[in-house]
């Protein structure tokens, strides 16, 4: 997502404030045209809308609801950015990764390869411990296979996708149910030069299971991740990391993956509460 920054005077975020509206009722998209350029985007979650903006806009919100006869203010909400990422978003490395926010690029690199980040507000900043495990679950299974085709499922920012890319994978389809993360994604991509191995596309993840890969990623929801295994194209992939899950929903899964002729063959845990999972399916058996 290309975002407009803010006049403040720290470079070092895009931007200094949050200020998001939540609606009942999901907004038309031809009304986003009218909020202005401090308009961030629009988190759609089961019905909802969130607005973001960089600017306080509640006058301007409050005339589109008002128009709208299916929409109504519910609450707003004021963060820092940082306190929205839950944290200060600087340059990181998970090996072989150097992840680099666009505004810090100036930075040296450690000599990991380089991926160039802009979380916007959207989730997948390698802070979150389930986004460093897939990380470091993808540099695990690129160090031992050649992987060609990836889907990752639940993108986000990209950042799983771009890591698959860049550890060599010549086409991936990254996929998110929430136009705000699709289009955030895609400016990632934008960034990295990855636009000729990395497709972008909008879709709830059980949609796209049976699309042709050698190895799906899946940091989800558990109830997306259930559904994913019992599909029938689950199996026949060659590789999966699965992720996002805590303690107990890890043991759900684990035990279905077993009924479902794939094993999982490394796991990583953060905490003992957050799970994640590196396995190989029935078509990892022709290798």
């Amino acid at each position: 997502m290309n975002l407009q920054k803010t006049d403040h005077t720290d470079a070092r975020v895009p931007y200094r404030d949050l200020y998001i509206y939540y609606l009942d009722g999901p907004l038309d998209k031809d009304k986003e045209r009218d909020f202005g350029p401090h308009f961030l985007g629009n988190w759609l979650e089961e019905g909802n809308s969130f607005l973001f903006f960089s600017r306080p806009t509640r006058e301007l919100v409050e005339g589109i609801v008002t128009k709208g006869k299916s929409l109504r203010l519910i609450d707003e909400f004021h963060f820092t950015y940082e306190e929205w990422q839950g944290g200060k978003i600087k340059p990181f490395t998970i090996p072989p990764f150097f992840i680099v926010p666009p505004w810090e690029d100036n930075q040296e690199n450690s000599g990991g390869i380089k991926m160039v980040l802009d979380p916007g507000v959207v989730f997948g900043t390698t802070l979150h411990p389930t986004t460093r495990d897939s990380l470091t679950a993808l540099a695990t299974i690129y160090e031992r296979h050649r992987i060609d085709r990836v889907l990752d499922l639940g993108t986000g920012t990209g950042i799983l996708a771009l890591g698959a890319a860049l550890l060599g994978a010549q086409s991936v389809l990254a996929v998110d149910i929430n136009p705000l993360a699709v289009r955030t994604a895609i400016a990632n991509v934008r960034l990295n030069g990855l636009e000729e191995r990395v497709e972008v596309k909008e879709g709830p993840a059980e949609n796209w299971i049976k699309h042709h890969a050698d190895l799906v990623v899946a940091n989800i929801h558990y109830d997306s991740i259930s559904g994913l295994i019992r599909h029938k194209e689950f199996p026949n992939k060659k590789w999966f990391i699965l992720s996002g899950l805590m303690r107990s929903q890890a043991d759900k899964i684990r035990a279905a993956l077993s009924q479902h002729h794939t094993e999982i063959i490394q796991e990583w845990n953060h905490e003992m509460i957050w799970h994640t999972f590196l396995g190989r399916g029935k078509g990892s058996h022709d290798e």
